[in-house]
């Protein structure tokens, strides 16, 4: 499973049974860390999740910034609420790219807003699956 951690929306992306592509795709509409860390946890463990990989935004130069801190932090609530193995996961430019993949998929409007946060969660579900 992998999380792309927002203030008012965090995609989320699972990946298929065999481990080598994205699934399911959504987002969780919440500007309350410990909730979202409850709605991540509990879809975790009803799809008996093995590994969470939290997106991690660090600064071009590597840096850790505030966006990066507040990974860290959902991380620290992810922890107190399960014993799932969570990673952290360098997603420098995945916002970016998401917005690529949704402009050639012709998707602008309302709905390109909730489905960028999916995609990126998709991506870095996809870069992790790579490694």
């Amino acid at each position: 499973m992998a999380i792309d951690y927002g203030d008012a929306r965090t995609g989320v992306a699972v990946s298929d049974i065999t481990q080598t592509i994205t699934g399911d795709t959504w987002v969780i509409k919440s500007k309350n860390k410990q909730e979202t860390a409850r709605l991540i946890t509990d879809e975790a463990i009803k799809r008996g999740v093995s590994c969470i990989v939290v997106g991690y935004p660090k600064n071009m130069d590597g840096s850790i910034g505030s966006r990066a801190k507040k990974s860290e932090q959902l991380v620290t609530a992810l922890q107190s609420l399960c014993e799932i193995e969570i990673k952290l996961w360098d997603e420098r430019l995945t916002t970016i790219s998401a917005h690529k993949v949704l402009d050639t998929a012709g998707k602008y409007g309302k709905k390109r807003k909730e489905a960028v946060d999916a995609v990126a969660a998709s991506l870095i579900l996809e870069g992790y699956l790579r490694q």
